[in-house]
């Protein structure tokens, strides 16, 4: 059975784009011109993945995201004209998995999709990651690199499985303070900065170039593994 991808957006020309591009990668595609729609297809049809704008007609995007995640888990990637960080932030915050401007390059939009899907295999199939020589075994909680254990503080152990536990997905500076250093830490950016350069450090072939651990600038971090 193909997977089945929503789109809800209120311009045609974008949703032809799209489906196009969707059936090509074998999608059953739905398609939603206003969020009430949107929200009664998503109960419909339990998408795989769902495309959203943020400049509905009736309902503004966020407020979709956020009435769908109270009863929803499936992934969101936001398309959207508007490339204000603050407006990025919040939709991320609210439960999005990417976020993409328009104009967008259609290569790039079905990796991020592929990368927002990883995420909800079976967790089973995400306990250990591979990357070249680097392995990190959740179960086990060891990670190595060529055979040999790399060290990690009960911290950065704790930021990295959380980086892999949400592969493609970008991390929010405020989401991942709260996660691991607790409510009252949201604002503390300058810890994140330093675990994050540690543990660059010690799992990046090039901690001066990293290719697992991507900096979202102003919004936060995206492990690409």
């Amino acid at each position: 059975m193909k997977p089945v991808a929503l789109i809800i957006d209120d311009e045609v020309q974008i949703r032809r784009l799209l489906r196009v591009a969707l059936e090509g990668e074998n999608y059953q595609v739905h398609e939603a011109e206003n969020g009430q729609q949107g929200l009664i297809e998503i109960a419909n049809y339990k998408p795989a993945i769902v495309l959203l704008d943020l400049g509905l007609p009736d309902l503004e995007g966020l407020e979709v995201l956020k009435r769908l995640r109270e009863w929803s888990e499936a992934p969101v990637i936001v398309l959207t004209v508007r490339d204000d960080v603050q407006e990025k932030v919040a939709a991320l915050d609210s439960g999005a998995d990417d976020y993409i401007t328009k104009p967008f390059s259609t290569p790039e939009l079905l990796a991020r999709l592929r990368a927002a899907q990883r995420k909800t295999r079976p967790e089973e199939e995400t306990t250990v990651f591979k990357n070249g020589d680097l392995v990190i075994d959740l179960t086990a909680r060891v990670v190595t690199r060529a055979d040999r254990e790399i060290k990690l503080s009960a911290t950065e152990y704790a930021l990295l499985r959380l980086f892999v536990r949400h592969p493609g997905r970008v991390l929010t500076h405020r989401y991942i303070l709260r996660e691991i250093w607790g409510p009252k830490s949201e604002e503390h950016r300058q810890y994140l900065r330093v675990y994050v350069t540690h543990l660059r450090q010690k799992i990046e072939s090039d901690p001066a170039k990293p290719s697992l651990i991507k900096t979202a600038p102003g919004i936060g971090y995206r492990f690409t593994g």
